[in-house]
């Protein structure tokens, strides 16, 4: 089982990564905001648990782009800031738990746990836009209710284009997205979108996929033109 954390106290982090990996946890690590943005919206992990007051991007404008995206990861924040404002704040915005440093470890795990209970007992989304469909938890993709075959990378694409459907979404978010270790090269979207294309609109004459002059694309329901 995965877990993010999202810490730019480099002392702190070290010791939640090897703490939780002591608990049977996979631990990736984090930073910054941006990068804690990227990593957890390749909606990989049971849970995430973050900082606040993060560097680039802090946690309260994090847990809000993630939630408007429709990612429902569990977020657990962790913060020197233990205000009763500061805690509402942050559960308002999308976390689901606070936790006031210093915390104890105990607790933390236990928190952790309930979380994944809470998160396995919701039944997990299904993305549609139009008859395009997203199995995000089997990671399956159907079109008009037939399955269209399709990578772990590319079915990374589509989810986060189905997440902002409609939106115009850049390469460099998918790219950071489906390829969170080898965010470098536009030219790896640009190829995967045109084998997409093939897959979920060429096969069934359709155009959902739509290319975003000097942005990106955007994934829409074009049924009325199909």
């Amino acid at each position: 089982m995965r877990i993010l954390v999202v810490e730019d106290e480099a002392d702190l982090a070290r010791t939640l990564h090897t703490g939780l990996t002591a608990e049977g946890y996979s631990v990736d690590l984090a930073h910054d905001g941006r990068q804690g943005l990227w990593m957890a919206r390749t909606g990989e992990y049971a849970v995430v648990v973050m900082d606040l007051m993060l560097p680039g991007l802090n946690g309260y404008k994090v847990c809000a782009q993630l939630r408007r995206e429709g990612n429902a990861t569990p977020i657990l924040v962790l913060t020197a800031k233990d205000g009763e404002w500061d805690q509402a704040e942050a559960l308002d915005t999308g976390a689901d738990d606070y936790l006031a440093k210093p915390f104890s470890y105990l607790v933390l795990v236990a928190r952790l746990r309930a979380l994944v209970r809470r998160a396995a007992a919701v039944a997990p989304p299904v993305l549609a836009v139009g008859d395009l469909s997203l199995d995000v938890a089997a990671r399956v993709c159907r079109r008009a209710g037939v399955r269209v075959e399709v990578t772990p990378r590319e079915f990374s694409v589509l989810e986060l284009l189905a997440r902002r459907a409609g939106q115009a979404v850049s390469k460099a978010d998918l790219l950071y997205h489906a390829w969170p270790d080898d965010a470098l090269d536009p030219n790896l979207v640009e190829a995967r979108v045109s084998v997409l294309r093939k897959k979920v609109d060429a096969a069934f004459d359709r155009r959902s996929v739509q290319t975003v002059r000097g942005i990106g694309y955007r994934l829409v329901d074009d049924r009325e033109h199909g």
